[in-house]
């Protein structure tokens, strides 16, 4: 798959810089933990949490009476979760997302 990987290698032609070292487990977790640092979740975010299609129309109604979308944008919301279903939004984003995701 990689036939000049090894090559490269053993022969130490390509070479990549460290710049740091975080040997700290609090370190390393502060660094993480700030990946996601000031984001503020949008409809679609929230509406890739959903299982069901009754899920998907409560978060679209919140978001449209808390003037967080426009009526326009909830009517275009609707429609495609009424055609193409939940995950056309995108893939489930399970519980701790954020602080899963903050830490790779």
């Amino acid at each position: 798959m990689f036939p000049n990987l090894a090559k490269e290698l053993e022969q130490g032609s390509v070479t990549v810089k460290i710049n740091s070292i975080q040997s700290d487990d609090k370190a390393k977790e502060n660094i993480a933990s700030k990946t996601f640092e000031g984001y503020n979740p949008n409809v679609i975010d929230f509406l890739k949490r959903c299982s069901t299609l009754e899920e998907a129309n409560e978060i679209i109604d919140y978001m449209e009476k808390q003037n967080k979308i426009s009526t326009k944008e909830a009517q275009k919301l609707r429609i495609q979760l009424k055609e193409k279903g939940v995950r056309s939004f995108g893939a489930k984003k399970e519980d701790n997302y954020y602080d899963l995701k903050g830490k790779k």
